[in-house]
């Protein structure tokens, strides 16, 4: 399956024209999360994307709530935070927001690696994962070089050993590809990425 994969758009409308140009090429559209800031201009965000041609399946960056993604994506979209789905015979399970905890106050959705884990813990088997944050040592680090990924989603990647795990919510990591064991790893930014995953 050819897919096309973003995450933090933050509301960049020319960012969002190639990506919905690029769609035509594609079988599936994922979505790693951010696609406002602040929570504020989600609607305008989705707006800018719905040219959409191809099934789409996003995560809550830290950005924007679950409930404020499922209410403003289009009844097509497949939402997932701490759950999974399946299309076109891939396995793909979801985790959004900023783990660990940010440090940007009450209007970021985030969750502590205890609780990522939890909700990490129902995917028993995936052929892609996808998060908002990025795991431990992989595109997570920042200006200053701290390594600011998730544990737990490392743990779960290494765990499950997806073909596919994509992430974003570390901008200075966008573009950063690695591996944890069979597993590539791409943190991807508001560019068109795109993936080849065998179901």
């Amino acid at each position: 399956m050819k897919i096309l994969a973003f995450s933090d758009l933050h509301l960049a409308r020319a960012r969002a024209a190639d990506l919905v140009a690029a769609s035509t090429q594609a079988d599936l559209v994922i979505a790693a999360g951010d696609f406002c800031g602040k929570r504020e201009g989600l609607d305008r965000a989705i707006a800018m994307l719905a040219g959409l041609s191809a099934p789409v399946v996003a995560v809550p960056g830290n950005g924007e709530s679950l409930e404020e993604l499922v209410q403003a994506a289009p009844e097509a979209w497949t939402i997932l935070h701490g759950e999974g789905t399946g299309i076109g015979g891939l396995t793909l399970f979801g985790l959004g927001y900023g783990v660990p905890v940010t440090p940007f106050g009450d209007w970021s959705c985030d969750l502590s690696e205890d609780e990522a884990a939890a909700l990490l813990a129902r995917c028993e088997s995936a052929d892609v994962l996808i998060t908002h944050s990025p795991p431990k040592g992989i595109g997570d680090r920042s200006s200053s070089g701290a390594s600011l990924g998730s544990v737990s989603v490392r743990a779960a990647i290494e765990r499950v050993q997806p073909q596919l795990a994509v992430c974003g919510h570390i901008h200075e990591g966008w573009g950063s590809r690695g591996r944890i064991g069979r597993t590539e790893v791409a943190n991807l930014g508001p560019t068109v990425n795109w993936f080849q995953v065998s179901a």
